[in-house]
């Protein structure tokens, strides 16, 4: 019998409130219908966009109304499908409104190639017509930038259909991964059957009966060898995809057409690579210490994820979590405080794993919806990390759209990794600051220092790979399952060097769902590097010292600029030069400290 619940089980009160979109699915189909007629409005204009000042506004007033329609349909059929990934009518809802967002993107796809044929100085001089364009001046500046790697109305209109296809490998890895693999069930040191799922593995190699690890480990491992060929040809498609689309836009590679979008130099990329790749004695000192911990003569793959404490760490339930987390963001000010209280109340969050449930994390909603947050929470300090996390993510939108139009209400993932870190942070010195049990106060040092590891490093790696697997396909190279696993490996290798780095953990770049997302995961590196930096400014002393209000406020109003300037802008707002590689050695030499003072606790 499974372990996992069903979601029938799980109290109202741990589940999010996504009847405050649509009452009901009837509510939804009617909504659907309505932005559907409302799509072919926007043919009316196609030729005309930049006749006249007004009719500029007009469309472009049209486009975002349209898109705000899409995403709330699209958010609410995605966030019941992720409730059970297996239910089938979800399915269906969630193909339609992907169905529909690619049409409205196919009827809007116009509008910037016929922007692009002004000069800022024709922009400027509608301005004056029309003030209300004032607005998009940013957004009119973004889309004249990208104007060498805009192709024809035509082209552009062909691409945009093309997407739903182009992104269809992504949606086979999901549901492959999610709703068809079964997992074996293992038995644990009691002689209970415990079920292996994508929620609950890295949890379970945190147990503290290495031969339990090991199972848990090899059976999963083994699962995911099953279906090695068919991932296999699923990424290999996807890095196709990305490397011709960014050759249909005039891009030398996939890198540079994944990065120029938020306008991010690529030096940035290979400034994260090469400092991280400096400082990999430092990651080779934490698995020295955890193999000394773990009294084990090799560190194994299977002892990766095993605290420095050496045994399993506090339970932590749901309601404690959230009393920390609440407490830990007090130096961003009694309003944001506040309003991260009142959401955690209001059902924003939908707590528990249940049989079918999208596995991992995250954040969601819309401009026109509260925030909705998916967790598989698993009672121990690592869940309560990643809600602190998610909530950074909602509270970054919750400000952004109060403070902005829905043309800036996103904002680009470079920034929006160091809005989720910062809570992290703030909750690592909260922690360290009023928790008096040494026991737990080991287990918040580990913490801090396997986010540091999971994030900053491991995330770096995987960007590596992605960069050098888009390399091989740009070279005409076959991505082959073999070439996969052998360039994983070498990584992995380089890495973890003290470790044991056995045939099985090859198969890793398997699991990682991000990869579906090209060059997505290096922005978790950065974001925890520029984080770590803001934190540094707000309270310049450590834990408990007195919140620096001008820092605080600076980041604050971070948050409120979503995508209004470029990314590298907005975090100088915040304090932060992410040209530059100061933030990652800063972060790097915490994380160094850090070892220092774990190692002297363990001695």
């Amino acid at each position: 019998m499974s372990s996992v619940p069903n979601r029938s089980e799980i109290d109202q009160e741990y589940t999010w409130d996504l009847e405050s979109i649509y009452a009901t699915d009837e509510d939804w189909e009617e909504a659907y219908a309505t932005v559907s007629e409302r799509v072919d409005e926007l043919a009316d204009y196609e030729g005309q966009t930049t006749d006249d000042a007004e009719t500029l506004y007009a469309v472009l007033e049209l486009r975002n109304d349209i898109m705000r329609e899409v995403s709330t349909v699209a958010a609410y059929a995605r966030m019941r499908r992720d409730e059970d990934t297996t239910d089938q009518e979800y399915q269906a809802l969630t193909a339609r409104s992907q169905s529909l967002a690619a049409e409205a993107q196919s009827a809007a796809s116009f509008i910037e190639p016929e922007l692009q044929t002004l000069t800022r100085e024709e922009f400027e001089s509608m301005v004056e017509t029309e003030s209300a364009l004032e607005t998009y001046e940013h957004y009119v500046d973004d889309v004249l930038r990208m104007k060498p790697h805009t192709r024809s109305a035509e082209v552009e209109a062909l691409l945009a259909d093309l997407s739903e296809v182009t992104g269809a490998t992504g949606e086979v890895y999901n549901m492959l991964s999610n709703a068809d693999m079964t997992f074996p069930t293992v038995k644990d040191p009691d002689g209970d059957a415990v079920e292996i799922t994508q929620s609950n593995f890295t949890n379970l190699l945190k147990q503290s009966d290495r031969e339990f690890r090991t199972r848990v480990y090899e059976g999963y491992f083994d699962e995911w060898e099953t279906v090695r060929n068919t991932v296999a040809a699923s990424y290999k498609n996807s890095v196709k995809a990305d490397v011709k689309t960014a050759r249909a836009r005039n891009y030398d590679t996939a890198r540079e057409a994944a990065l120029d979008g938020p306008n991010v130099p690529v030096d940035v990329y290979d400034t994260l690579v090469d400092s991280v790749n400096d400082n990999l004695d430092k990651l080779h000192r934490h698995a020295e210490l955890k193999r000394d911990a773990l009294g084990v003569e090799n560190l194994q793959m299977w002892d990766i994820y095993m605290p420095l404490t050496g045994g399993e760490g506090p339970d932590l339930d749901y309601d404690d979590a959230t009393d920390h987390v609440v407490e830990a963001v007090a130096p961003l000010g009694e309003d944001y405080q506040s309003r991260v209280a009142e959401g955690l109340e209001s059902r924003w969050v939908d707590v528990y794993e249940n049989e079918g449930k999208q596995a991992g994390a995250y954040s969601g909603g819309t401009y026109d919806t509260q925030p909705f947050i998916l967790m598989n929470y698993q009672d121990d300090i690592t869940s309560m990390y990643t809600l602190a996390h998610e909530l950074g993510h909602s509270m970054h939108s919750e400000l952004t759209k109060e403070e902005q139009p829905y043309v800036y209400s996103g904002y680009e993932i470079f920034v929006a990794e160091v809005a989720s870190t910062v809570n992290e942070a703030l909750l690592t010195n909260h922690l360290l600051e009023t928790v008096d049990d040494p026991a737990f106060r080991k287990a918040v040092l580990n913490e801090f220092l396997e986010r540091v590891r999971s994030t900053l490093y491991r995330q770096t790696l995987f960007a590596e790979f992605e960069h050098e697997t888009h390399r091989l396909e740009e070279n005409g190279e076959p991505l082959t399952a073999d070439r996969l696993d052998e360039l994983y490996h070498g990584l992995k290798a380089k890495y973890y060097d003290p470790a044991v780095v056995d045939d099985r953990i090859a198969r890793e770049w398997m699991r990682i769902p991000h990869f579906y997302r090209a060059f997505y995961v290096y922005q978790y590196s950065t974001g925890i590097s520029a984080a770590l930096a803001i934190v540094d400014n707000i309270l310049p002393d450590g834990p408990g010292s007195d919140p620096n209000c001008a820092a605080a406020e600076n980041y604050l109003e971070f948050l409120q600029r979503g995508s209004r300037e470029y990314p590298l802008e907005l975090l100088r707002i915040a304090g932060v030069d992410m040209s530059t590689s100061d933030p990652i050695d800063r972060a790097l030499s915490t994380y160094g400290d850090r070892l220092d003072e774990m190692a002297t606790l363990l001695e």
